[in-house]
């Protein structure tokens, strides 16, 4: 089985039952070579290094002793985007990040949640939230409110958008992210991205839409 049929059969499965650090390091995959069982051990010696903790201890863990971080040097990085890349250079994007400490915290036994806050991804716990982009900061729903609204001046917020999201949809937005990124700077490469991105059951209709003629577009252009 090649890397996009390995994905294909991850994102089929039911939401609850995803690997989404397989799936993550599959995306990663079709950019570079990248060995990933060997990222799935180096979570889990994450894990074992950071040992019994709760959420905040985590956090702290990852986003303050280990210094991962938000890349706000070059945020349109497609780097920031790759798990195995992020685990080397400790710099990503917040939904990336947010993958992290989602996927080794699961290794401790946390149930931690994506967040799918529209422009700044979080992490979910017990009504609270972590900004894995910005040292791992705790929030209050007020508090992830008021972020989203120094980001969207003048566009109205929803209390959906603190609510958790799933793995298919985690790798739906990492996907468009890498689409977005590509597209401002070598917009062909996007073409893989754009591919692994339509295979995702239950994207929505106007998003696949989307998708499809900016895949036939690319394809032209292409030829």
């Amino acid at each position: 089985m090649d890397i996009t049929e390995r994905f294909a059969s991850v994102v089929v499965q039911p939401d609850d039952e995803i690997a989404l650090d397989e799936a993550a390091f599959l995306i990663a995959a079709h950019d570079h070579a990248l060995d990933i069982d060997a990222g799935m051990r180096a979570l889990d010696a994450l894990a074992t290094e950071i040992g019994p903790a709760d959420a905040a201890t985590l956090a702290h863990e990852l986003f303050v002793t280990r210094g991962f971080a938000g890349n706000t040097v070059d945020y349109g990085d497609p780097r920031n985007s790759y798990l195995d890349v992020v685990l080397e250079r400790r710099l990503g994007l917040p939904i990336t990040l947010s993958v992290l400490m989602i996927e080794v915290g699961r290794r401790l036994g946390l149930e931690l949640r994506g967040v799918g806050m529209p422009g700044h991804f979080l992490v979910g716990t017990n009504g609270t939230y972590i900004d894995p982009f910005h040292q791992g900061a705790r929030l209050t729903a007020h508090d992830a409110r008021e972020l989203y609204e120094r980001t969207h001046p003048g566009a109205p917020f929803t209390d959906a958008y603190l609510e958790p999201v799933g793995p298919r949809a985690v790798l739906s937005r990492m996907l468009a992210n890498l689409v977005h990124s590509f597209g401002t700077r070598t917009p062909l490469a996007a073409i893989w991205a754009l591919k692994l991105r339509l295979s995702i059951p239950d994207l929505p209709e106007p998003e696949r839409e989307d998708g499809e003629q900016l895949l036939t577009r690319l394809k032209a252009y292409s030829n």
